[in-house]
C-alpha cells in the first residue's frame, strides 16, 4: 500500500466517522496525506487528520482520533491503530498489504511513479538560452542538467510541456562576436569589447574554409560572411554539446524571427491596445510601473530601434499564441532584477503573472580541484564550459551533482569526490545499488530463484523490519516525483534515491535473496525477496531516468 492509498484511506474513515455521527461532511479536505514517523517504533505511517478536523467538527481531537482509529482498523491491509497525544494516529500495516507494493511496482516498470497531479496543464519550459557567440559555460551547464531533469519530472506528473531553446542572433554581442572573428582570421587581437579563447580563432578558420575569400572582402560584407557562417557553426557545436549531455528541445528559436514576422509590432499594438502604452522623449514606453515594476521600460528607442525588452514580450507573447497557459523561465543569478519587469509585462497583456509566468533562479556554480576553484577552461579561455565539466566528472556525475541540490543554492563540486568509486560520492552510491540489484537478480537466476507470475508472489513473506523499511522508502516514490514536480525542484529525487540506496543497501545485509548454499531449497521467502529487489531497481533506474542519468547493469 501507497501513502497515496493510505492517506484516502484515513480520509475514507474520516468521511464514514462523520456521517456515522451527523457531523457537517464540508469540513472534510478533498485530500490528506501520511508521514512516515521519524522513530519506527512509532509505526509505518502517522496522520494528523484528528487533529486538523477536531475543531471544524465541534470534537475533542483525542475523541475524534479514537473514533478514527476504530474505523481504520476496520479497514483492508492495516494492522493496528494507536493514538498518540493530542491526537496523533500512529498506524501499522500488516506484511501483506505492505508487500504487494513489490509486486505493483515490478509490474508497473517504467510508469511507475507517474501522476496525473499535472494533467491538463501545457507548460513551455525555457532555459539555457545561451547566445551563440561562444560554447556552453557553467551557469547553463548548471541549467541544461536541472531543465532537463524538471522537463522529464513535469511530463511525468502528467504536464504537456514544451521545452525551448532561445538564442539572440540580432544584438551587439554577435556583433562583437562577428569582429572577434575577423580580428582573428587576420591575424589580429580580438576587439577590446570582443571574444577571446581557441574557440574563436578555430571558428574562424572554419569559416574561411567554408568562403576562402571572405578576406577579400569589403569589412562590412567580411564582417557579414563571420557573423552567417560563424553563428550557425557555433550554434550547431552548442546544440551538439547539449546533445551529448542529453538535452534535446523541442524548439530552438531564433529571436531573429520575431523582427523578421512583425511579431513585435504584433506585441507593441496587444500592449497599446490595454492601454499600458505612452510615449515620451521620442521613445515608446510600456508603464509597467502600474503592476509593480521599480520603473516603466522602454520598448522601441527614440531611433525607432526596438530594445530587447520589446523582444522579451513578443516572444511571451507568442508562447502564449501557441497554447502554453503556463510560461516557465529558467535565468541565472544575475538575472535576478528580470523578475519585476517580466511579471508586469505579463499583467500588462492581461495574464496573472502568479499563474502564467514562472521564472526561476538558478545560483552560481564552481569546480574545486583539490580545494581550489577551477578558473578558466582549456577552450573558453575564461569560463569554465560544458566540456570542461564532462571531461572532469562524466556525464552522469554531473547531471547528478548538478540536479542534486536546490538551484537557489551556491554550490562547489569537488572533482575529487564526484569521480570516487565510494559510498561518499552519491551518484557512485546511488548507481551502485542499481548494479548491485542487477547482479542479485543475475545470481538468483543462476541459483534457480524466478519471479514467475504474479499470482505466486506472497506479500506476506516480506515481513523482516528491513524489507518493511524498503517497502516504505519504495512507496513513497509517487509522491515524490510530485511534489519535485509541483515545487519545480528536482534535487528531492536525487536526496530521495540516495535514501532508497541505503535501504536497499540494509536490505541487501539482511535479507538473502539466493539461498546461502547450493544444497539449500529455493522458497518462497526467496522469491518474494526477488520481487523487492527487482522493484528496487524499478525504482532508482525511474528516479535516475528523471535526472538523465543512467542506471548501470554493472560497475
Amino acid at each position: 500500500m501507497t501513502p497515496a492509498k493510505l492517506a484516502a484511506t484515513v480520509l475514507s474513515a474520516a468521511r464514514a466517522v462523520f456521517e456515522t455521527r451527523g457531523l457537517d461532511t464540508s469540513a472534510l479536505p478533498e485530500a490528506t496525506t501520511v508521514e512516515r514517523p521519524r522513530n519506527p517504533e512509532h509505526g509505518d505511517y502517522a496522520s494528523t487528520l484528528a487533529l486538523q478536523l477536531g475543531k471544524k467538527a465541534g470534537v475533542a481531537p483525542r475523541e475524534l482520533a479514537a473514533a478514527l482509529a476504530e474505523e481504520l482498523g476496520r479497514q483492508p491491509g492495516v494492522k493496528s491503530v494507536e493514538i498518540a497525544g493530542p491526537g496523533f494516529l500512529n498506524i501499522r500495516l500488516d506484511a501483506a498489504a505492505a508487500g504487494v507494493l513489490a509486486r505493483d511496482i515490478v509490474l508497473a516498470g517504467a510508469e511507475y511513479g507517474h501522476t496525473d497531479t499535472l494533467a491538463g496543464e501545457h507548460i513551455n519550459l525555457e532555459f539555457v538560452s545561451a547566445n551563440p557567440t561562444g560554447p556552453v559555460h557553467i551557469g547553463g551547464v548548471r541549467w541544461a542538467a536541472v531543465g532537463d531533469a524538471l522537463s522529464r519530472l513535469l511530463r511525468a506528473a502528467g504536464a504537456t510541456v514544451g521545452t525551448e531553446y532561445y538564442f539572440n542572433d540580432a544584438g551587439s554581442q554577435i556583433d562583437r562576436f562577428a569582429k572577434s572573428l575577423y580580428a582573428s582570421a587576420k591575424g589580429e587581437p580580438a576587439p577590446e569589447d570582443g571574444y577571446g579563447g581557441a574557440y574563436i580563432a578555430e571558428i574562424a578558420t572554419a569559416v574561411v574554409a567554408e568562403a576562402p575569400d571572405v578576406l577579400n572582402l569589403g569589412e562590412p560584407e567580411a564582417l557579414e560572411t563571420f557573423r552567417r557562417i560563424g553563428v550557425d557553426l557555433m550554434f550547431a557545436e552548442i546544440k551538439q554539446s547539449l546533445s551529448d549531455f542529453g538535452v534535446h528541445f523541442d524548439t530552438y528559436f531564433n529571436e531573429k524571427d520575431l523582427h523578421d514576422r512583425g511579431e513585435l509590432q504584433e506585441a507593441l499594438d496587444r500592449l497599446r491596445e490595454q492601454g499600458h502604452i505612452f510615449e515620451a522623449d521620442g521613445a515608446t514606453w510600456l508603464r509597467t510601473t502600474d503592476f509593480g515594476d521599480d520603473k516603466d521600460r522602454v520598448l522601441r528607442k527614440s531611433d525607432g530601434d526596438w530594445t530587447y525588452f520589446a523582444a522579451d514580450c513578443a516572444y511571451y507573447l507568442d508562447k502564449r499564441k501557441r497554447g502554453f497557459e503556463r510560461v516557465v523561465i529558467m535565468l541565472g543569478a544575475d538575472h535576478h532584477g528580470y523578475i519585476g519587469r517580466m511579471k508586469a509585462m505579463a499583467a500588462c497583456f492581461g495574464d496573472d503573472p502568479q499563474k502564467n509566468l514562472e521564472i526561476l533562479i538558478g545560483q552560481l556554480v564552481n569546480l574545486v580541484r583539490d580545494g581550489e576553484p577551477v578558473r578558466m577552461s582549456k577552450r573558453a579561455g575564461t569560463v569554465i564550459t560544458l566540456e570542461d565539466f564532462v571531461e572532469a566528472l562524466g556525464v552522469d556525475a554531473t547531471r547528478y551533482a548538478l540536479a542534486r541540490y536546490s538551484s537557489d543554492s551556491p554550490i562547489n563540486l569537488d572533482i575529487a569526490v564526484w569521480t570516487r568509486a565510494s559510498n561518499d560520492n552519491p551518484v557512485y552510491y546511488v548507481q551502485y545499488s542499481a548494479a548491485r540489484a542487477a547482479n542479485v537478480a543475475r545470481n538468483a537466476r543462476d541459483k534457480g530463484v524466478h519471479r514467475g507470475d504474479a499470482a505466486g508472489f506472497k506479500p506476506e513473506l516480506l515481513s523482516h523490519e528491513k524489507e518493511n523499511e524498503l517497502l516504505k522508502a519504495l512507496g513513497e516514490y509517487p509522491d515524490v516525483v510530485a511534489r519535485s514536480a509541483a515545487l519545480r525542484e528536482p534535487h528531492h529525487v536525487a536526496r530521495y534515491l540516495e535514501e532508497v540506496a541505503g535501504a536497499y543497501h540494509r536490505f541487501y545485509d539482511k535479507c538473502p535473496v539466493s539461498p546461502r548454499s547450493g544444497d539449500e531449497p529455493v522458497t518462497d521467502v526467496n522469491v518474494a525477496r526477488l520481487w523487492l529487489n527487482d522493484a528496487t531497481r524499478t525504482v532508482i533506474a525511474n528516479g535516475l531516468a528523471l535526472l538523465g542519468v543512467s542506471a548501470p547493469e554493472r560497475m
